[in-house]
């Protein structure tokens, strides 16, 4: 797909957009529409009030003319969202040729690369598996192409933030396809194979770990969740170091490819859904993907986690005692507490070996956390309020919210364990995130600058892009923003 960026329209458009947004100068706006169209301009003003989302189709002059509603005060990532649905829904009727009319719109380069974003986005298919694929929509075929009319003199500006936008989405989609993948598409091992790939293609390091030097290394909890898999498990180093680097940043994430809940096994109602397991091992492949494409500059070290939690007479039981990479003894109250056990030997062999001058961990780790803040936010536990601030801040500016939740000692009986220096799980109905929190918070052992992202709300749920669940790239677009900054 081409992007240009105009600063009058070309004259071979037949499909033209006008985003609106719904304020003082929406009246008047509409009407310059209208006398440019030969339209009845009262008639389109008491139809269009350019709700979110609202899409108005006219045919005029030989043209497809399509009116977007952006609300009343959107965000950047209100463009995303509308973009995206409006592509989604209208893309079979779309010429090859998009033209996109920002000129009578003060917008914001954020906003155009959010809009650019989410009109790539739209093309990605659920139905990669299917025998008879959907055929591509002719605007992202070969000769696709979209033309952005703005203000004259921001052309540059806005085409950069065009090209970051599709940078953006390439990556996202990417895990996207990655996170809906089932199981037996992308165990232990073809997890590391796709981080491997993506290192040779966009120029960063990467080393994957068997479970041999797993054993060697002293990956204890990883090895101990994985033994009822005949998947062995996978230890995957990512590291991006941009010349001109001015801090190091560590990325954890979690990365079970499918999870039974072991012998704690979990209920079968939805269980399909556990191949999203790995959704923050996805979040970390692409934010490293992403930033080695934009050379962003900074050192980045991804450290994942790979492993199924499944069940055969070899699996960990509840009771159980395993050792940990940090020298911590765990007793195994629930195998379904899986991921903070892989986490653990994650941590801390990143913070021993790189010491990272920040430490971020993402995880689709408690139920707890969706009952807590639903699907719009995941949580966020830091141990530092200006890390903390920082990423709260990035998640308003992007729409991937985040809420902070306490790390309190209060909790830290919740992991005292009678048998072993601490246990995986309190058994209780309450405070699950953040007990969950507190064990990581062991392993971190004492790091300055560190975060926990449960993003088990939001890495994986419902939209109107699918009539299942389905995976959302979630922290991204949020981690890449934060790199920026």
């Amino acid at each position: 797909m081409i992007i240009n960026v105009f600063s009058s329209m070309p004259t071979e458009a037949v499909c033209v957009v006008y985003p609106l947004i719904n304020n003082d100068l929406l009246v008047s706006n509409l009407a310059k529409i209208a006398e440019l169209l030969d339209l009845d301009t009262p008639f389109l003003q008491q139809d269009f009030q350019a709700e979110t989302k609202q899409t108005q189709l006219l045919y005029a002059k030989g043209k497809r003319i399509f009116l977007v509603g952006l609300g009343k005060e959107p965000k950047s990532n209100d463009f995303l969202k509308a973009f995206r649905s409006f592509v989604f829904k209208q893309k079979k009727n779309l010429s090859n040729h998009l033209v996109i009319d920002l000129s009578a719109q003060i917008v914001d380069v954020a906003s155009v690369e959010a809009l650019v974003n989410g009109i790539v986005l739209a093309n990605n298919d659920l139905g990669i598996y299917k025998s008879e694929p959907a055929p591509a929509a002719a605007l992202f075929g070969a000769s696709g192409q979209i033309s952005l009319v703005v203000a004259p003199g921001h052309e540059p500006e806005v085409a950069q933030a065009a090209a970051i936008g599709v940078a953006t989405a390439e990556t996202q989609s990417r895990i996207l396809d990655l996170v809906n993948a089932p199981a037996n598409y992308k165990f232990p091992q073809k997890l590391s194979d796709w981080a491997v790939a993506s290192g040779q293609k966009y120029g960063f390091e990467v080393q994957v770990f068997d479970e041999i030097a797993c054993a060697q290394m002293g990956l204890k909890a990883l090895l101990a969740v994985s033994k009822g898999s005949e998947n062995p498990p996978r230890f995957v180093v990512l590291e991006y170091k941009h010349p001109q680097a001015t801090r190091k940043v560590g990325l954890v994430g979690k990365g079970v490819t499918f999870d039974t809940g072991g012998v704690s096994i979990k209920p079968s109602a939805n269980m399909s859904y556990m191949k999203s397991d790995m959704g923050g091992a996805g979040a970390v492949l692409g934010t490293i993907e992403l930033a080695a494409k934009l050379q962003l500059p900074v050192h980045l070290i991804g450290v994942i986690a790979a492993t199924e939690n499944s069940v055969d007479g070899a699996a960990i039981k509840p009771g159980d005692v395993i050792g940990s990479y940090a020298g911590k003894t765990i007793e195994v109250i629930d195998t379904d507490a899986e991921g903070r056990l892989i986490l653990a030997d994650a941590l801390s062999y990143l913070n021993r070996n790189y010491a990272p001058d920040i430490l971020i961990d993402l995880a689709t780790l408690t139920g707890s956390c969706v009952a807590t803040l639903g699907y719009a936010a995941a949580g966020l536990f830091s141990n530092n309020s200006a890390l903390l601030a920082d990423l709260q801040e990035i998640g308003q500016q992007t729409g991937e919210k985040l809420w902070p939740l306490p790390l309190w000692d209060d909790y830290q009986d919740e992991i005292k364990s009678d048998v072993a220096d601490l246990k995986n799980y309190h058994g209780k109905p309450i405070a699950g995130a953040i007990v969950a929190a507190k064990f990581l918070e062991v392993f971190v052992e004492k790091h300055p600058a560190w975060a926990h992202l449960d993003i088990a709300g939001t890495a994986f749920g419902d939209s109107e892009f699918g009539s299942m669940k389905s995976a959302t790239a979630y922290g991204v677009r949020l981690l890449a923003h934060w790199l920026r900054k």
